[in-house]
């Protein structure tokens, strides 16, 4: 694995701290111990639950274009898109509906989007260049 790329997986794995203690805060938001409207318990949710997965699925690409010997600036630029789309997405379902009761979200929900372009980029960067990897291989 392309050493960038290495310690780009190394921080992520780190962040999956914050994913955890965020999850904690769900909880207590769920069970009624801090204050949130329905339109916040369902941004946080959604926050928390692609703030996961979006991380395990970088993790799993950087890991997975390194397994099939892909070209590692290719295998890093697919990988970091992801990553950085766990970035984006989360923050815009988050910093969207801050404040007291929230109608509904703010500005920050534009974040989502560009979050969600970060993500179709990395995720064909990193298809084509798995399949080029197998097509070399053969």
């Amino acid at each position: 694995m392309d050493p960038v790329l290495t310690i780009v997986v190394g921080v992520t794995l780190l962040t999956v701290v914050g994913i955890a203690s965020g999850g904690a805060l769900l909880l207590r938001i769920l069970t009624g111990h801090v204050g949130a409207n329905d339109l916040q318990k369902t941004f946080f949710r959604a926050g928390h639950a692609h703030a996961g997965v979006l991380v395990t699925l970088g993790v799993l690409l950087a890991t997975l274009t390194a397994v099939v010997d892909a070209s590692p600036g290719w295998a890093a630029a697919g990988a970091i898109a992801v990553l950085v789309a766990a970035i984006f997405i989360p923050a815009g379902f988050f910093l969207s509906v801050l404040g007291r009761e929230p109608a509904r979200p703010g500005p920050m929900v534009a974040s989502i989007w560009v979050g969600a372009v970060c993500l179709v980029v990395g995720l064909v960067i990193s298809g084509i260049t798995v399949i080029g990897a197998g097509v070399s291989a053969l």
